[in-house]
C-alpha cells in the first residue's frame, strides 16, 4: 500500500504541476489580451485546483502512513537533519500553504466582477503556489 501511494503521489504531482503551469500561462494571456473571462476559463482553472487538492489529499494520507513522515517528528532529531526536516516538516507545511493560496486565487476569482481581475487573481495566486511547491519538492528522491 505504501509503495502504491508513493507512486500515486508522484504521478499526480506531474499532472498537478503541468496543470498549474498551463493555467498560469492561460490566465496571464487572458489578462494581457483583455478578453472576457468565460465558463471555459473557470473550468480550466478548476482542473489545476482539483489536481492540486487531490495531490494534497494523497500526500496527507502518505504522510501519516509512511515510516518517514510524521514518525520523524515524534522520534526527535529530525530538525538537525536537513533531509528529514524536509520530509517531516517543510514539504508538507509549505505545500499546504501553497494549496491554500491556490484555493484563495480560485475562490477570489469567482467573486470578482471584472474579467481582468479574475485572470489576475488566478495567475498571481497559482504562480505563488507553484513557486512554493517547486521550492519544497524533494528533488533527490523524486527524480530517482
Amino acid at each position: 500500500m505504501y509503495t502504491g501511494l508513493q507512486h500515486l503521489h508522484s504521478g499526480i504531482a506531474y499532472l498537478a504541476l503541468l496543470a498549474l503551469i498551463v493555467v498560469i500561462i492561460y490566465a496571464l494571456i487572458g489578462s494581457l489580451s483583455g478578453r472576457e473571462f468565460t465558463e471555459k476559463d473557470r473550468k480550466i482553472a478548476m482542473i489545476a485546483f482539483i489536481f492540486s487538492h487531490v495531490q494534497l489529499l494523497v500526500g496527507l494520507i502518505l504522510y501519516f502512513v509512511s515510516p518517514v513522515g510524521f514518525s520523524l517528528l515524534t522520534g526527535g532529531g529530525a530538525m538537525s537533519d536537513s533531509t528529514a526536516r524536509l520530509t517531516a516538516l517543510e514539504h508538507p507545511l509549505i505545500n499546504i500553504i501553497a494549496i491554500i493560496l491556490i484555493s484563495v486565487g480560485y475562490i477570489r476569482s469567482k467573486k470578482i466582477a471584472a474579467s481582468r481581475g479574475k485572470f489576475r487573481s488566478i495567475y498571481m495566486m497559482y504562480a505563488i503556489g507553484l513557486v512554493l511547491i517547486l521550492s519544497r519538492i524533494p528533488w533527490n528522491s523524486w527524480l530517482n
